[in-house]
């Protein structure tokens, strides 16, 4: 009995031994200048990488394997200056750091950030071919991500290469990529920064706990009514570049009795225009998000989003128009009544209502279930110019094209002969005199001729995409163990797409017939079934509000599931990862167009075409289907807390957008040819440096693409017709390195630099064909024209295109940063930053490296009936090969252009001031402070590309007729926001 007792004292003195040598980091977090605590905030070990978040009362502990010796804590948040604190940890001692402060950001940076993505997204003239926004929408605190974000963006930058439909955007991790071109639609939440700073973004396709991701990296923006800071905020923006005014007001409650929150945003962004004359703004932003938190375990959360935006839209120039009227010339406006008017305007209304249910099963398992319906349209307007048959006025075949720039406008036109006359300088030098002294849309000259017609020769267009999507989600969030994390989650999105065209402005006329003038000019008085936009209604006179021109519908529905799973241990930390995926689409013709009515097969008539496939244009299509996977994993090695090394690898499919699966949905229910899925495989490594004073890190990346597809859409002189280039089996390399370094020099000032070098490149000659809706000629047994049968014309079969070891466009593929930062402690800071830019290329035309380069038009046989050229089976020209092709001439019309490297100075500043309760302060920045003229990317015009008319384009002294298009940088803009919170 004495042996037991003695036994049991010594167990407990033993116990209160262990207990008192027990190694313990403890401490709280409190807001530096309101003195309340903060949660959620991220305390790091910086040798060994261990972390753990503050709780609701802002504290933190470390008990486990906690390092001994001089350690370095970093106490970080989002919206607040990251803090390092030294402190020295001996065995068996609780080292307690009560009381540690973070400062609120004051600065807007991220505000001109969105307006830097957001915006300029808009502006872009085609989203297929100018959209080369990086598709990062938060800097994060990465050093080479910040330069990206706020530096280099300016220029169309886009990190290794890779543009939107590479990157993911979720809100309150549901899925806001568009299914229609893979893109996120920035203009969905523009205007609301101040209630999406909480955001989640991991790089490329490392662990990530809602989603498999994709190369561009994800991006969450966390919209909960719990996680604002109570508190309101009132801003007023100015600016020169994409609007010239903004107001903002929002206000958040935390957390009321009874479990309640709700945070509340209203903004309006206005300007008649921006840099680029005749680009109007005019966008309201509302946002409001209620939660209930009913215990400790449920949570119930509604979000909802309208931001509203018009937005008056720009194109990409030739040299010869850039030379006449400068970099900030704007085709598509025009005065009318004394007011600026742009043809061309975008107008966004798709709101988006979100309810997410958060359920703490335990402390280490969460499920979250989240659901989300978008509704709304994106409307696209233009200038219609089809001619009327009613009006006897000779407009048959479509009215004069009314574009100022177009080429028959422009000096070059009347110098494109290679021995030019007295006559045609004299023609020349007269439109150039009318063209620097106006060079504007004439509405009054519309106007008028549909005075003159009665009817519209003239209206104004939109392209119309009304969406409704549903969204489902449940994402599982459990710690297995004290080492070992699982993600899972399963995503359901279901969408139908109302495409079609609507008349917004019969521009003074009582109606417009609809039918495709173009198509009624060749088919003359005979046939003119085959211009008719709806057999079902044919020559209908539509007014305004009145679809017309081409109307069907998209459905889609994708089911993906992914899984995750994550371990943490003291010299490793790595990931694996999974998912699977089933996307289908359906074409639903509601017109049933001339080109591609349906069958009669009382003549024997088929619907498909051999090679082709459906080509009619009513009714359902063949239904798409695809089904995709992918494997991801990485590892974080930890050589010491200040050296580490980062791999990641992953290998996926992707299924094909819905705009590159049909070859021209407006008109048919034809899909592409060989269209498969496109295969990605991707390796990147980091050396990642990081110290009280330094960080740094280098990384090599390397990404492959196989069986790509792109679809084009543009009117060529080499068959005169508009034609529709599908090209297929595109496969491409990206490879090069990254470096981002900082260095606190003193407690006030920063030096960073960063660094990106690339080559991204095709690795092949991709397939390439080309379809038109058109008349032929075909023997017994294929649809005969004159018994009124329709087809479709391809200009030969499948060929190939020589863009093998050509650039992919998309922004300059090396970028330099040098810079430095101010805080004084006094709350006022400054920066300024260099960035030198180089190796961007021109988008090469895909025709002009086809058979169709070496064709000689004059060689050609014409259609005696249609005057339409026959172009040889198997795209074979070798016949009609040109007399005095040159080799060496050839090489240097096809050679890629390479842009000028240019370099920007932008600086950037701020000031805040303690009023009572109140903050005030102003944000402001100055880009490219030199005024550097300097281009961002363009292409190569396909109207004219073989090799004897780019011959003579080359040589016309003016500059070619059908030159080069291409997108010019801003010069010195501003941005000043001034705020008071409180």
């Amino acid at each position: 009995m004495k042996k037991s007792f003695l036994l049991f004292l010594f167990g407990i003195a033993f116990s209160l031994t262990s207990f008192a040598q027990q190694t313990v980091i403890k401490g709280s977090v409190l807001d530096g200048t309101t003195g309340e605590p903060i949660p959620d905030v991220t305390i790091t070990i910086e040798e060994t990488g261990q972390t753990v978040n503050t709780d609701a009362r802002g504290e933190f502990s470390f008990t486990e394997n906690v390092p001994l010796g001089e350690q370095v804590l970093k106490v970080e948040k989002i919206e607040y200056d990251t803090k390092r604190y030294p402190i020295i940890v001996n065995e068996g001692q609780t080292v307690d750091i009560s009381g540690m402060t973070l400062e609120y950001n004051q600065s807007d940076k991220k505000d001109l950030f969105v307006i830097s993505i957001s915006d300029d997204n808009l502006n872009s003239e085609d989203d297929g071919l100018t959209d080369n926004i990086s598709g990062l929408l938060q800097a994060s605190r990465d050093v080479f991500l910040s330069a990206a974000a706020y530096d280099f963006s300016a220029t169309f930058f886009r990190p290794r290469g890779l543009d939107n439909a590479n990157g993911k955007v979720l809100i309150n991790g549901i899925e806001m990529n568009k299914q229609f071109t893979g893109r996120p639609q920035w203009g969905n939440w523009g205007g609301i920064n101040d209630l999406q700073r909480n955001q989640e973004f991991s790089m490329g396709t490392s662990a990530n706990d809602y989603t498999f991701g994709d190369l561009a990296g994800t991006n969450n923006i966390i919209m909960r009514a719990s996680k604002y800071r109570e508190g309101g905020r009132i801003s007023y923006a100015s600016a020169n570049r994409s609007y010239t005014g903004r107001v903002m007001a929002s206000y958040s409650s935390g957390l009321l009795k009874g479990g309640w929150s709700f945070s509340a945003l209203g903004s309006r962004r206005f300007g008649d225009e921006g840099f680029v004359d005749g680009t109007l703004y005019d966008s309201n932003s509302f946002v409001f998000a209620l939660e209930k938190q009913f215990n400790d375990k449920h949570s119930l959360n509604f979000t909802s989003i309208y931001a509203q935006n018009r937005r008056g839209r720009s194109t990409a120039i030739t040299e010869e128009v850039y030379n006449l009227k400068g970099r900030t010339y704007n085709p598509f406006w025009g005065y009318q009544d004394g007011e600026i008017r742009n043809s061309r305007i975008r107008e966004i209304n798709e709101p988006i209502l979100m309810l997410n249910h958060y359920w703490d099963i335990s402390s280490k398992v969460k499920l979250n279930t989240n659901a989300a319906y978008q509704f709304g349209e994106i409307a696209n307007t233009r200038i219609d110019n089809n001619g009327n048959r009613l009006t006897g006025t000779g407009a048959i075949g479509g009215a004069r094209n009314p574009t100022p720039e177009y080429y028959q406008n422009l000096p070059s036109y009347h110098l494109d002969d290679p021995n030019p006359t007295a006559y045609d300088y004299q023609l020349a030098f007269a439109a150039q005199q009318e063209f620097v002294n106006d060079g504007q849309l004439d509405w009054n000259e519309l106007y008028y001729a549909n005075s003159i017609n009665g009817y519209s020769v003239y209206a104004l267009q939109s392209d119309v995409i009304k969406d409704q999507q549903l969204s489902l989600n449940t994402i599982l969030d459990a710690e297995l163990s004290d080492k070992i994390r699982l993600n899972a989650s399963i995503n359901y999105r279901t969408l139908n797409s109302e495409n079609f065209a609507r008349i917004e402005d019969l521009l003074g006329g009582s109606g417009y017939l609809d039918i495709d003038a173009f198509a009624d000019q060749q088919a003359g008085q005979q046939e003119q079934s085959q211009a008719q936009s709806d057999l079902n209604n044919p020559n209908r006179i539509v007014t305004e509000g009145d679809r017309y021109k081409y109307n069907y519908e998209i459905d889609s529905d994708v089911i993906t599931g992914f899984v995750q799973a994550q371990f943490k241990y003291n010299k490793i930390d790595f990931y694996v990862g999974a998912n699977v995926s089933q996307t289908s689409y359906q074409r639903n013709g509601i017109y049933e167009n001339g080109f591609f009515a349906d069958p009669d097969p009382s003549k024997g008539e088929t619907r498909f075409i051999e090679g082709f496939g459906d080509v009619s244009s009513f009714g359902k299509s063949e239904k798409l289907e695809f089904s995709n996977y992918g494997v991801k994993g990485g590892f974080t090695y930890k050589i010491t807390g200040k050296h580490l090394i980062d791999v990641n690898g992953s290998y996926f499919t992707k299924a094909p957008n819905i705009r590159n699966s049909f070859g021209n949905a407006r008109q048919s229910n034809q899909i592409v040819l060989g269209l498969e899925s496109e295969t990605i495989q991707s390796v990147d490594a980091s050396y990642i440096f990081r110290s009280p004073k330094v960080k740094a890190r280098l990384t090599g990346f390397y990404s492959g693409f196989q069986d790509g597809t792109d679809i084009g859409f543009f009117f060529t002189e080499n068959s005169s017709n508009f034609v529709q280039e599908v090209q297929t089996n595109i496969d491409r390399r990206h490879i090069g390195g990254e470096l981002g370094i900082e260095a606190q020099v003193t407690p006030t000032i920063k030096l960073k630099a960063a660094a990106s070098v690339g080559q991204y490149v095709f690795t092949n000659n991709p397939n390439l064909y080309y379809t038109a809706a058109d008349f032929e000629y075909r023997e017994d047994g294929l649809p005969d024209n004159e018994r009124g049968e329709k087809t479709i014309v391809t200009y030969g079969e499948e060929q190939t295109t020589a863009l093998k070891d050509l650039h992919v466009s998309g922004g300059p593929e090396r970028a330099f940063q040098i810079g430095f930062e101010y805080r004084d402690p006094e709350f006022w800071n400054i920066g300024v930053t260099s960035n030198f830019f180089s190796n961007a290329y021109v988008d090469a035309s895909a025709l002009k490296r086809s058979a169709n380069f070496t064709q000689d038009v004059d060689l050609l046989p014409i259609d005696p009936r249609t005057q339409a050229l026959i172009i040889p089976e198997g795209g074979n020209f070798r016949g009609n090969t040109i007399n005095d092709y040159d080799d060496d001439v050839a090489r240097s019309l096809l050679k890629q252009e390479q842009f000028e490297d240019y370099m920007l100075v932008n600086v950037i500043g701020g000031k805040s001031w303690r009023i009572n309760d109140y903050f005030v302060g102003f944000f402001a920045t100055i880009n490219n402070i030199f005024n550097k003229q300097y281009r961002t990317g363009g292409f190569e015009q396909s109207r004219r590309v073989d090799y004897r008319s780019q011959l003579d384009e080359q040589n016309n002294s003016n500059g070619p007729v059908f030159g080069n298009r291409y997108f010019y940088g801003n010069g010195t803009t501003y941005y000043l926001n001034v705020y008071v919170r409180f």
